[in-house]
């Protein structure tokens, strides 16, 4: 299913608490945010920073105390089964059946969401994520990274206009990570716009068009790395003392970098800066 207006997702006043007046946690405070159609957008934080509560809002899976959310121009609350239709989602959990094969289990799915022409879509996704020779071994018997390419190819079966990914490759060794990400570029390239939560600074800079970094519940940036980078500073000077603390400088240019690094005799160093850095200059924080 195709999407006609021009954003994916449109989210107007979002919030979202838990608990009683007495002991209230508010998950998502008022946030708003579009994403555009074929863009890879990434929701960065630590853990507890809203991520998964935004990701099940917009998957129909949780509704919002305030605020709208629409997913290819329907509303979440009032039309979750057209919302339902146009999503894949690989969540964080592995909600596989390990007793079945890779090959049941996407039977199984495309059956319930009634895809047609379903033994060779079957197989080529199962080639895309490849585990097409593995297609009918029992899922038990796959290591943690090939059970969750099952995930994805899973999620894709039915054709969905945005796939959300919610820490896809969490606890994966890197080369398998990086596997991920070829996958995920390769759905990007076939159209579909992916919505990807992490705190993997190197996945988000690798994959993402635009990052929002969420901190307590609040939006608190939205825009491309390299522009968030700018934002904050493109140089970071490194200094640490005889007493081993770190003290971090950031700065536009390499120039202002240098001249700040030369104030110091030794434990000196400069880096071009990431989004980690980013978050901290932010958010006073740090990704874990």
């Amino acid at each position: 299913m195709t999407m006609d207006n021009d954003n994916a997702i449109s989210i107007v006043g979002l919030t979202k608490t838990y608990g009683n007046d007495s002991k209230k946690v508010i998950a998502l405070n008022d946030i708003n945010l579009d994403v555009e159609k074929g863009t890879v957008f990434g929701l960065l934080g630590p853990n507890g920073a809203g991520k998964t509560t935004m990701i099940k809002i917009l998957t129909t899976l949780s509704k919002p105390d305030k605020g709208t959310c629409k997913v290819g121009g329907f509303d979440v609350v009032s039309n979750p089964l057209m919302v339902k239709k146009m999503i894949g989602v690989v969540p964080q959990e592995n909600n596989l059946d390990r007793e079945l094969t890779a090959y049941q289990n996407m039977l199984i799915y495309g059956m319930l969401h009634k895809v047609t022409d379903l033994d060779t879509k079957i197989s080529k996704l199962l080639q895309l994520v490849g585990l097409d020779d593995k297609k009918n071994t029992v899922v038990s018997h796959f290591s943690g990274g090939m059970q969750r390419r099952l995930l994805i190819a899973r999620a894709l079966l039915s054709d969905p206009s945005l796939l959300f990914l919610d820490e896809p490759t969490i606890g994966l060794d890197p080369q398998i990570r990086r596997q991920f990400w070829d996958i995920i570029r390769k759905i990007k390239k076939d159209g579909s716009t992916v919505i990807l939560t992490t705190h993997y600074i190197e996945e988000a800079e690798a994959l993402c068009d635009k990052v929002g970094i969420l901190s307590k519940g609040r939006l608190v940036a939205v825009d491309t790395p390299n522009n968030l980078k700018i934002l904050v500073g493109q140089y970071v000077v490194n200094v640490i003392d005889s007493d081993g603390r770190l003290t971090q400088y950031m700065f536009k240019t390499k120039e202002e970098a240098q001249a700040k690094a030369l104030e110091f005799s030794d434990g000196v160093t400069i880096r071009r800066s990431n989004l980690e850095d980013v978050f901290v200059k932010l958010t006073g924080e740090r990704i874990e």
